[in-house]
Formats: C-alpha cells, structure tokens, sequence
C-alpha cells in the first residue's frame, strides 16, 4: 500500500484524474496476456517525457517500485507488478510526433499502437517493418522493451535494426537520449539496442525515433507442402540462400496440418506433412524472374504441392490455412501454453523431431508453427493449467523443451521475451560471468532495482 502523501505527489503531477487507486480501478492493470496477476497499488497516466521524469524521480525518494504497461499484450508475465507499487501506464502518451519523409525517420510516444503507426506510413509511402501478429493492439513501446518483430525480420530487421535513437528515463530518475537521427552514427556506447530488449528493467521510454523503409511497388505469394518437416526445412535453406530474399516465410508442421484437417473447412494438399508460406516483394519489373528464382528453390525432395497465387483471392485462400490455426488451436485449448524459441534452421526438423517424442512422453499434444526463415517457432503445448495433472506434466515437458532447444545452439526466446516465465531457465542459456555484468549494467541504470523488479534474472541470482 502506498502512502497518501504519494498518492497526492502523483495527483499534482498528472492531474486526479490520471491516477488509479482504488483497488477494483487498479486490478485490470496488474496483469498480461501470461494470465499471471499482481495489483498494483496505484496506477498512474503520464502525458509527457516531463511526467515521466518527475513519477521516476519520486518513486525513487519513496523506494516504491515501478512497472512500465503498454497495452498487456505481452505473453511472459514482465508488465506484471510483481511487488505492487505503481504501474506507469503508457497508453495516453500516444502521439506520433513527426513524420518526415525526406529522412526517412519518424518520432513516435510509446503507447501508440504499431498499426496506429503503420496507417499514417502508408498514405506518405512508407512502414516501419516491425509487424508482430499483435499489431492492431501492441504499443509500440511493447515492440522496442521486447524486441518484437513479427514475420518480416527475415528481409528487414528487428526493432534493433530499424530503430534510430531513444528518449528515455533510468529506473533512477536520470533522462537520457540515445542514438542518432542518421542512419549511421557511432558515437559512444550503443544504449539504443542495449535498452530494446530489456522489457523496461532498465529504462522507460518515452520517444523513439523509427527508421522508415519505402513501400514497396509489388507483393507475390506462395504456398509449398512438402512431405515432412526435413524437406520444408531443406526447402527454407535453400530460399533463404537465394539474392531475392522473401520478406515472410511462415511454416506448420505436421500435427497443425492435422487439426486444421479436422476443425476447419481450409483446403490442404493431400500427403502434406509440413508447409512453408511466403512472400516477396520488390518491383514490378522484377517479380517475373524473382518468382521463378524462388519457385525453382522451393522444389526438391518431398515436395507435394506448389501454388503462386494470381489474385487478392488466391492470395486470402493460400493464407486460409496459416489463419484457420489459431481458431482451431482455440478450440481446443484456449489456455495453452505458447513459447517461442529459436534453432538455427538446419535444425529445425531436429526440434520438431524431438517435441514429437516429448508430446509422446508426457502425452501432451504439441502444435508447432513460426517464422521458418530465422527458426523462430512457435511451440504450442495444448493443455488445460486449471488441471493440476496436465499442467505439471506441461512443467517438465517445458524443462525438456529448452535443454533441446540449446543442445541445438538454439535459444530460448525470439520475440516474446523473458519475463517471469523463463527467468529460471536462462541460467542454462547465459553462464554466470554473463548474467553478472547484465546484473551491473542494470545497478548502473537502476541501483535501488525499483524498475521491473524480479524480471529477467533468476531469483537470487547475484
């Protein structure tokens, strides 16, 4: 419980009415999309950098501890207030600042949504290509402390790749910027892609400058099935080693394949035991020999089916499988649990492989689906948590999960993020050298650890 004195600090900052106290008001803000909860004791609605600044700064003189929340649409449990405290919601700093064109740059705050953003792109020619699957409802202020890219990082980058600089205030109440507004620029220190990813332990943003990537003139998509995830994943490498490079390419294995069989009406290839679905873009000029370059490398051993689609409804009846999924994966256990890993794509049969025999094991049905062209899959465990039987058994097929994925020199997260959910587990990715100066830098932006405690590290650690 917080003191009524702060409570009055933080009303003088944002106004009465841009606070939360009340226990039933606050209880929405103290849970993600991980379905873990904590309430917070209030929750407070900055404007501006300048209230930001000022929250940080008295949290720090009360030692109260702090959240930084976008909209929740985080799956690892960090926008959960673990200790209580304040949650500094971010959804009302929502302005795009400036676009500007010429540059190729644009200043945004870090509630507006990513496809806020990307709409006001488009009429002026260009996107920003960070495009998680959450985009309609993921700040973009989510994207940069997660690192979240979405299927088009294969061709164009992550958030790190495609962010210019930051304006931003450390956990102890020190406003700082970061990078440059070039698209090359090597002064100092690299804070930019150092806070991006750091699923706000140690900073909180409050501007990002985006770089922007031109439109481009032409799209082609294409569907392939194969007999087996070997031959998918040989298809990938050999798309992948190609000079036009797909700015998407998705796969399903082959247990998705089955249940979409059986609980949807989309229109799947007989014999197809893994399928690979992906785009190119570029100039129209250019798309008649890029989409016999590609089409040539997607056949090979165990292929059963190729299609180039010629129209927008060719194009919605190829992407009917890959969304008839989710519904089905709803259907069937709407609390599964989801993670998301990364294998080097060579290996990617290798893991799919051996979650068959794990599903087997601990008899828990895995569905597996992602961004074949950098590994990054999605891995599915279809069980009930409010069964105590099944969820732990999920717990130790999860165990067995991540020691294969890094026997693979794979690791544990791509996009979603460590969290609370994997924070016990990175001890095996990160040796201990390691994980103590991450633990330094953090006492550097945060020393009083008030900022997203208990995130990330393993408790105890340090």
């Amino acid at each position: 419980m917080i003191s009524t004195a702060l409570q009055t600090a933080l009303a003088d900052i944002v106004g009465r009415d841009q606070l939360l106290v009340d226990a039933a008001d606050c209880w929405t803000y103290g849970y993600d999309n991980s379905r873990r909860h904590t309430a917070p004791d209030a929750v407070v609605f900055p404007h501006s950098h300048a209230h930001v600044l000022r929250i940080v700064q008295l949290c720090n003189q009360q030692r109260v501890p702090m959240v930084a929340r976008g909209l929740g649409s985080g799956t690892v449990g960090a926008a959960v207030p673990l200790h209580g405290g304040v949650v500094l919601a971010m959804e009302r700093m929502a302005r795009i600042v400036n676009i500007d064109p010429a540059n190729r740059a644009c200043v945004v705050e870090p509630g507006v949504t990513n496809q806020n953003v990307q709409d006001a792109l488009a009429p002026r020619g260009f996107f920003w290509p960070p495009d998680p699957t959450s985009a309609a409802y993921c700040t973009i202020g989510g994207n940069l402390a997660f690192n979240s890219a979405g299927p088009r990082a294969i061709k164009y980058g992550t958030p790190r790749e495609n962010t210019l600089g930051l304006r931003a205030v450390t956990g102890d109440g020190r406003e700082i910027r970061t990078g440059v507004y070039t698209t090359k620029g090597v002064v100092g220190y690299d804070l930019t892609r150092l806070i991006i990813g750091s699923e706000g332990t140690l900073a909180i943003i409050t501007e990002a400058t985006l770089k922007l990537t031109p439109l481009p003139q032409s799209k082609r998509t294409f569907q392939a099935a194969y007999s087996d995830m070997r031959n998918a994943a040989a298809a990938v490498s050999r798309l992948m080693a190609q000079p036009v490079t797909p700015y998407v390419l998705e796969f399903i294995d082959g247990n998705a394949i089955e249940m979409i069989r059986k609980y949807s009406t989309a229109s799947l290839p007989k014999g197809a035991g893994a399928m690979l679905i992906f785009e190119i873009d570029g100039l129209e000029d250019g798309m008649h020999a890029a989409i016999a370059l590609l089409s040539e490398a997607a056949r090979g051993n165990g292929l059963v089916e190729l299609k180039v689609a010629q129209s927008q409804q060719e194009i919605d009846a190829l992407w009917a499988t890959r969304k008839a999924l989710s519904p089905a994966l709803r259907n069937i256990a709407p609390k599964k649990i989801n993670e998301d890993v990364v294998v080097p794509v060579a290996r990617m049969p290798d893991l799919i492989e051996g979650l068959d025999r794990l599903a087997q094991q601990f008899e828990i049905k895995i569905i597996n689906f992602g961004h074949a062209g950098n590994g990054n899959i999605h891995v599915n465990l279809l069980v009930d948590p409010d069964d105590p039987g099944q969820l732990k058994r999920a717990e130790h097929c999860l165990d067995k999960v991540f020691s294969l994925v890094l026997e693979l020199h794979g690791t544990l997260s791509g996009e979603h993020g460590v969290g609370i959910e994997k924070r016990e587990f990175i001890g095996r990715e990160l040796d201990a050298t390691t994980l103590a100066v991450m633990k330094q830098i953090k006492s550097v932006f945060d020393p009083l650890g008030l900022l997203n405690p208990d995130k990330i590290f393993p408790l105890g650690h340090g």
